[in-house]
């Protein structure tokens, strides 16, 4: 028998919210094969399918597994953003920006993206932390060369934050830093080569429309007891 697949489940979702006309494609066939479709004649002869409760079900437990996979990935960008701000940085999450790549203009959308605390442009070092927990995810985003190409052309550093397990440093584009998260805490599996680079305008319009994460009152421990501003280049 065919295993479920994204593209079952998405069709399921899709007969779930239709009116269920069938497409009598290979996915509807092994949807029927499967017993998550049933077919239903009307009085005039017409089929249509519906979700059985098996289906039902199928569509619940992938529900269930999207909803504790984004509930550990927000966890984990949680964690990376509160050890950048722990350094003195001052961080955004899921910040939409513009970057160049190949003559053309794209959005990306890096889960964590760092500046430190100066007012010298030269000195503000952007940094992009994109963190995966799914290997699917992982590979989806090395398909697309473009995404890390754009994250690459916002920032002086890039890292890929990994959940333990889900894959190894190898597989990264060596333009990336490497860090494994785990039970214990994040370890660098590889640094990520530092660029010189000022924050484009792009970048600065971006932060400008959008306000960063709060500090955290441990971050403020640096600062000096005369109320000066601290360590700013």
């Amino acid at each position: 028998m065919p295993t479920i697949t994204r593209p079952h489940l998405r069709r399921l979702r899709q007969m779930w919210r239709s009116a269920g006309w069938p497409c009598q494609d290979l996915i509807e066939a092994e949807l029927l094969a499967l017993q998550l479709l049933e077919r239903l004649l009307d009085d005039q002869g017409r089929v249509t399918l519906r979700v059985t409760d098996a289906g039902v079900q199928a569509i619940a437990a992938s529900l269930h597994a999207n909803r504790a996979a984004r509930d550990a990935h927000e966890v984990l960008v949680a964690r990376v953003a509160r050890s950048m701000r722990h350094q003195g940085r001052i961080t955004w999450r899921r910040l939409s920006l513009r970057a160049r790549v190949d003559d053309a203009w794209m959005l990306c959308q890096p889960d964590v993206f760092s500046l430190r605390q100066t007012t010298v442009e030269a000195y503000a070092e952007p940094v992009v932390h994109e963190i995966k927990v799914r290997r699917s995810d992982l590979l989806s985003d090395l398909r697309q060369p473009a995404k890390g190409a754009a994250y690459l052309a916002t920032a002086c550093q890039c890292w890929y934050v990994l959940r333990e397990g889900i894959g190894t440093a190898d597989e990264i584009p060596a333009a990336f830093g490497v860090m494994l998260a785990g039970d214990g805490g994040i370890e660098i599996a590889r640094p990520a080569p530092h660029r010189p680079m000022t924050v484009p305008f792009a970048t600065w319009m971006a932060l400008a429309r959008t306000n960063a994460d709060p500090a955290e009152d441990d971050v403020q421990a640096w600062l000096g007891d005369d109320g000066g501003a601290g360590p700013v280049d």
